[in-house]
């Protein structure tokens, strides 16, 4: 899978705001639901947390696309 890069200034993003940031979803509630349905995975696990934090090199799909965390 071709993952897309998501450039964060901090040293870490929440996995909610990388969703909406990848333009996957438009909202922190639909971000909320998706994560907390499990459909999102990060490092190639399902993750239902929607504060957990991404660092640079993490990866997180979801419906079939692939982002990674720069």
């Amino acid at each position: 899978m071709l993952y897309t890069p998501i450039h964060i200034k901090e040293n870490f993003i929440r996995l909610d705001a990388a969703l909406k940031l990848s333009g996957r979803v438009s909202t922190g509630g639909h971000a909320k639901v998706v994560i907390q349905n499990g459909e999102v995975t990060v490092n190639g696990e399902i993750c239902t947390m929607r504060g957990k934090k991404l660092f640079s090199g993490d990866r997180f799909e979801f419906e079939n696309s692939g982002f990674e965390i720069e």
